[in-house]
C-alpha cells in the first residue's frame, strides 16, 4: 500500500495517510532527537512519499517541534494546506501558573493561540487532548472544543491517553448538546501494549473514532536490535522507557517478530512486521512513526508494503496474547452459555454443558 493511499479517520471525511508522522524528536531540547535541519529533510521526504499527516503537541520539545513545522510548512500556504497537522493541548509550559495547563476553557484557548502562532498557521486540522485532566468537567473540556472548531480556529477534535469511560461521557456530551464529536482516539498500541484491546479500541470502533496508535515499535524495544543475546549489552537511547519493557514477555514477541521477518524474505526487518502487525488491526486507522533519521523514516515506510500471512499473524497474536482486565476474561467463558452452540459474526460456540439438552430437560 503507497503512503498515499489514503484513508478517512474515524467517522469523519478527513483522509489521512496510513502512518503519521511523529514529530516528537524534532528538535534537540530534550537532550536527543534531529536537528531543525535534519527534521526538516525529514518532513521533506514524507512528504515526497505521499505521507499528509503530521502529529506534534505543544510541549514537543519545549514547543520547538511545533515551531520547526511552522517555520518548513505552515508559514507557506501551499505546502500548509495539503497537510492534515495535529496538535496537542493540556501540557503545561509556564511551571508555576496552575492555568497554563490543563482542559479547561482557559488553559485550552491559550494554547491554542500558541500552537497557532509557533506553527504559523490559522488553522489546526485535528486538535488532539494530550490526556486525561482528572480537575476538570468533561463538558466544560467538550463546549470549549467547539467553540474553536465553530470559530474556524480547529477542523476536527479527538482525545489522547484517556480512560474509556471518559471518552464515551464526553462523546455523549457532544452527542446530546449537538456539539462537535470526537474523530479520533490516540492511544500506545503495539505487539507489546495489547491492554487497549480491552476497552479502549472497541470503544472507538463502537463510537466512530479512528485509533492512531503510538508507539507501535515500544520506543525501540520491537526493532529487532534488543535480543536475549544483547541483553544488558546495548545501550537504549530512551533509557528506561525501552530497558524497563525488555522482559521475557517481550522477547518471546521479539523472538517471533525476528522469525517472520526472515521467513518473509527479501529486506523485511522485525520493525517492519511489527508495524504491518498494528496496521492490520481492526478499528486502527493511521500509526505514528517517529524518526530520527532517513533511513529510520524509509524503513518505517516499507512496512506498507509488507503482507502478512494469515499463519504469520496468527503466531504473532498467539505469542502476545495480552491478559485483560475483568470482565474481558470472563466473557470468554459466556460464548457457549450466550449463543448456543451456534456461530454468530464468525463467532463459534459449543453447546453450553449445563443448559438443557432435550425438550424433555426444559422446565
Amino acid at each position: 500500500m503507497p503512503l498515499n493511499h489514503f484513508v478517512t479517520l474515524g467517522r469523519s471525511g478527513l483522509r489521512v495517510s496510513p502512518l503519521c508522522l511523529g514529530t516528537m524528536t524534532f528538535g534537540v531540547d530534550w537532550g536527543w532527537g534531529s536537528t531543525p535541519q535534519d527534521s526538516k529533510t525529514i518532513l521533506d521526504r514524507f512528504i515526497e512519499r505521499g505521507g499528509n499527516f503530521i502529529d506534534t503537541a505543544n510541549i514537543y520539545t519545549k514547543g520547538h517541534s511545533e515551531k520547526i513545522i511552522g517555520d518548513h510548512a505552515g508559514r507557506h500556504a501551499a505546502r500548509r494546506d495539503k497537510l492534515v497537522i495535529a496538535t496537542k493541548f493540556l501540557g503545561n509550559l509556564f511551571p508555576g501558573d496552575p492555568n497554563a495547563g490543563g482542559a479547561h476553557r482557559k488553559g485550552i484557548l491559550a494554547a491554542c493561540d500558541e500552537s497557532l502562532r509557533r506553527l504559523q498557521t490559522d488553522y489546526i486540522d485535528l486538535y488532539w487532548m494530550h490526556w486525561h485532566d482528572r480537575h476538570t468537567p468533561i463538558d466544560e473540556t467538550m463546549r470549549t472544543l467547539d467553540d474553536l472548531v465553530r470559530s474556524g480556529k480547529v477542523r476536527y477534535i479527538g482525545f489522547s491517553d484517556t480512560p474509556a469511560w471518559k471518552c464515551v461521557q464526553a462523546q455523549y456530551e457532544a452527542i446530546f448538546r449537538n456539539w462537535t464529536p470526537l474523530v479520533a482516539l490516540q492511544i500506545e498500541y503495539s505487539l507489546v501494549e495489547r491492554t487497549v484491546e480491552g476497552d479502549l479500541i472497541p470503544m472507538a470502533r463502537e463510537l466512530g473514532m479512528g485509533v492512531t496508535p503510538w508507539s507501535p515499535l515500544k520506543g525501540g524495544v520491537l526493532t529487532g536490535k534488543y535480543t536475549r543475546a544483547t541483553a544488558g549489552k546495548d545501550k537504549a537511547a530512551r533509557g528506561e522507557w525501552v530497558i524497563n519493557n525488555l522482559n521475557e514477555k517481550a522477547y518471546e514477541v521479539i523472538d517471533v517478530l525476528i522469525a517472520v521477518a526472515k521467513e518473509m524474505g527479501g529486506d523485511a526487518t522485525p520493525a517492519q512486521v511489527a508495524l504491518a502487525w498494528v496496521q492490520s488491526r481492526p478499528g486502527v486507522s493511521s500509526s505514528i512513526i517517529g524518526a530520527k533519521t532517513i533511513a529510520q523514516l524509509d524503513d518505517n515506510l516499507a512496512a506498507l508494503d509488507l503482507r502478512l500471512s494469515p499463519e504469520h499473524l496468527g503466531r504473532l497474536d498467539e505469542v502476545s496474547k495480552p491478559r485483560l482486565s475483568f470482565p474481558h476474561d470472563f466473557l470468554t467463558y459466556t460464548i457457549n452459555n450466550t449463543q448456543g452452540g451456534t456461530t454468530t459474526n464468525g463467532v463459534p460456540s459449543k453447546v453450553w454443558n449445563l443448559a438443557p439438552q432435550t425438550d424433555a430437560e426444559r422446565h
